[in-house]
């Protein structure tokens, strides 16, 4: 039975990044100067994997990456996988978060979503149906591997939510123009939505 590859990559770093941000859905930042230089020099000593088609994020952070990591190929845009909405919490610190009460009671699980945001299970369901969309996709261009550029924060929900091995979702973060590469066997994802990491990029 035919397994598929799919490499999980997360975009290159902006300057929001740098400035520790909470930066999600709501704004479309390009990659900072920095970051493009990043990638560049990382295109030179990563041997990134091959793949046949590459997917993206429609955020402008991925699609700058995608355009840098794997030039010449064209990005199939999953508009699912964009980053968490985090809500009235979008362009703060966690230093400037620390002065409001609700913060504490979202990194505690206490509270669901930001006001004005997403849940953490709206957010998970969005990642894995972004997944399933690319595994038919794969299926239906009969391709084996493909490249996925997208949020650090979504790799680590998807892979904490349908990975092994099991992890914690803190346990699935990835550098910048890093991530991971999966192996997905259609019958066990077909069954149970079981995908297997075999590599860190």
């Amino acid at each position: 039975m035919k397994t598929f590859k799919i490499h999980l990559i997360r975009h290159g770093a902006t300057d929001a990044n740098t400035a520790g941000m909470y930066i999600g859905n709501r704004t479309d930042l390009p990659l900072s100067p920095e970051g493009v230089r990043e990638l560049g020099q990382m295109r030179e000593v990563i041997e990134y994997p091959e793949i046949e088609r590459l997917y993206t994020s429609p955020m402008l952070r991925c699609k700058q990456s995608a355009n840098i990591i794997y030039p010449g190929f064209e990005a199939h845009v999953i508009d699912e996988l964009t980053e968490y909405d985090f809500g009235e919490f979008e362009g703060k610190t966690a230093q400037q978060l620390e002065l409001m009460p609700q913060y504490a009671e979202w990194t505690s699980g206490k509270l669901e979503a930001p006001a004005g945001g997403e849940t953490t299970q709206n957010f998970v369901k969005r990642q894995a149906l972004a997944l399933n969309m690319i595994v038919r996709d794969m299926m239906q261009q009969d391709v084996t591997s493909a490249g996925v550029i997208m949020h650090g924060g979504a790799i680590m929900m998807l892979l904490a939510a349908c990975a092994v091995p099991r992890k914690h979702s803190v346990e699935w973060t990835s550098d910048n123009g890093r991530g991971y590469s999966i192996m997905v066997t259609p019958s066990l994802y077909h069954s149970s939505g079981i995908v297997e990491v075999y590599d860190y990029i």
